[in-house]
């Protein structure tokens, strides 16, 4: 008989770890059933929730200095994507995202496959477990409101992101076609223990529909919750406009427009955050106390910092050192559609003799220490969300106004008047002059390394096409055309990972037939 999931072997997440496993911060205030009885030490389960998405070495046995939560899966789906190059391997890591050598480690504890759907499912089930106690849970009304609302949001955004990861996008934005019948992932909506059994494969209608309902209840929750005492403005946890924010991904990705300008408008006009300044974009990107930072993990001492298993580390290219030893570079042809006047130029360097176009965007905060903040979301990216969802709704001139806005303490002679049409190309450098490919490239720039951009490639539904000519190394392309990688096609399994080995083993009803392609 096979051994029921997660908690004989990975802990995938139907037996999630167990309630004692939510504590990831130490605390004396109790643990388990106890700690989630009342929603001012429920809080501490949550913020330790928080502190295993930047932490390294819990999720895979090996590769940890590649594997530290959020960050380090935007680094990875950056390095899959078109504008985000590596100039050679260096130490290796994130060189096999790269080149799309990880599918065939599925049988490995130690690489993304395993990583990603462990650290996913994980945090599923320690949402779920506080979801349970959120009805009998004591405190005013709205202390448990701000707990449990962010415990919907940390499920959503997890069911979000592995329906990402591990299954072909539900909607193409060129073609307008859907694909609700495909495979998903397995859903688990309450806590789960030892003698959970697995879940099948849902399918991608159920997998999003349990997104969107998530995100719902964390928004209608977070808003009741916003004159808690236990809300204290903290940027490490998920807020109302976080929630709102995390809305706006989904609603992109299964072409909802009208949800997507919404969720993105509420941010800009009630979140209170501010379109970031010029010293603010060039200090670093280390700093969630910035006013355009909406969430993120504050990384206050060394040993939260990670050391070499973090972000800066990687993308630091001046005191980095696997930033030294693999650049990372912007893609030529994206940096040449940046405008002349635009602040963000510096942000790279394409004089550099060594590797040219090589990025200044990130920089520790204290090198010694091992210092920076790891920023998650800008509300730059909600005007960039509006922009394009106001557009795609007919709404062109209201869309040239946002992005006029956003633009502004950017570029001064930035117009988005000057463009018009929502036609873009088949793959994301086949330049079209439109203004939905402006609005495109505009975001392309600023969420550079920090955003995960295979997640826009994929919604949008066009293909990647990497040439040298543009600063991929002739290693990656060598890489690639052997193992017969197509990124040109929208609809390639080579953006979707394999269901880890551990899984099919421990999972009685999934099984080597239902493993992606």
């Amino acid at each position: 008989m096979k051994k029921h999931i997660f908690e004989l072997l990975l802990l995938f997440a139907a037996a999630g770890c167990g309630k004692d496993a939510l504590d990831f911060s130490p605390t004396d205030s109790g643990s388990g059933d106890k700690m989630l009885q009342a929603a001012n030490t429920a809080i501490t389960s949550i913020n330790g929730i928080y502190r295993s998405m930047w932490t390294a070495g819990w999720s895979t046995t090996g590769n940890t200095h590649q594997c530290f939560g959020i960050a380090a899966y935007n680094i990875a789906q950056d390095a899959m994507a078109d504008d985000f190059i590596m100039q050679g391997q260096g130490n290796g890591w994130f060189w096999y995202d790269h080149v799309y050598n990880v599918k065939s480690s599925y049988t490995s504890s130690a690489w993304r496959s395993y990583d990603v759907w462990r650290a996913y499912y994980k945090w599923i089930a320690d949402s779920n477990y506080v979801i349970d106690a959120g009805e009998a849970m004591t405190g005013e009304k709205q202390d448990v409101a701000f707990v449990v609302g962010q415990a919907f949001a940390i499920r959503g955004m997890s069911y979000l992101y592995l329906a990402e990861w591990f299954a072909r996008p539900p909607f193409n934005a060129i073609s307008g076609e859907y694909r609700w019948n495909d495979p998903g992932v397995p859903i688990y909506t309450t806590g789960t223990g030892i003698d959970t059994g697995g879940e099948p494969r849902s399918s991608l209608k159920d997998v999003y529909g349990q997104v969107k309902a998530d995100l719902d209840s964390a928004i209608v929750l977070l808003e009741q919750g916003l004159k808690s005492p236990l809300n204290k403005g903290n940027k490490s946890q998920i807020s109302l406009y976080t929630a709102l924010g995390l809305k706006s991904r989904y609603c992109l990705m299964v072409g909802d427009w009208e949800g997507a300008y919404e969720a993105a408008m509420r941010v800009i006009k009630e979140g209170g955050y501010a379109i970031g300044t010029e010293s603010q974009l060039m200090g670093g990107m280390n700093s969630i106390a910035a006013t355009n930072v909406m969430w993120g993990a504050g990384i206050e001492n060394s040993e939260q910092s990670g050391a070499y298993a973090g972000f800066f580390t990687h993308m630091d290219c001046i005191d980095g050192a696997y930033g030294q030893s693999a650049p990372k570079l912007i893609n030529s042809s994206l940096y040449n559609h940046i405008g002349a006047d635009d602040i963000r130029r510096a942000w790279w360097d394409p004089t550099d003799k060594e590797s040219p176009y090589v990025t200044r965007k990130f920089k520790f905060s204290n090198v010694a220490s091992w210092l920076g903040d790891y920023i998650y979301m800008r509300v730059e990216e909600m005007y960039f969300t509006a922009a394009e969802a106001a557009l795609r709704l007919g709404r062109t001139q209201e869309a040239r106004d946002i992005m006029n806005e956003v633009m502004a303490p950017r570029n001064p002679s930035y117009n988005a008047n000057n463009y018009s049409g929502t036609f873009i190309g088949s793959t994301t450098t086949t330049w079209t002059g439109s203004l939905l490919e402006n609005i495109l490239i505009q975001r392309r720039v600023e969420l550079w390394g920090e955003y995960g951009r295979l997640f826009d490639v994929r919604r949008l539904g066009q293909g990647i096409d990497r040439k040298t000519s543009d600063g991929f190394s002739s290693d990656c392309i060598t890489a690639m055309s052997r193992a017969g990688i197509n990124l040109t096609n929208p609809n390639t399994y080579d953006w979707v990972l394999t269901i880890p080995k551990a899984e099919l083993d421990a999972n009685p009803n999934i099984n080597s037939e239902d493993q992606n392609p």
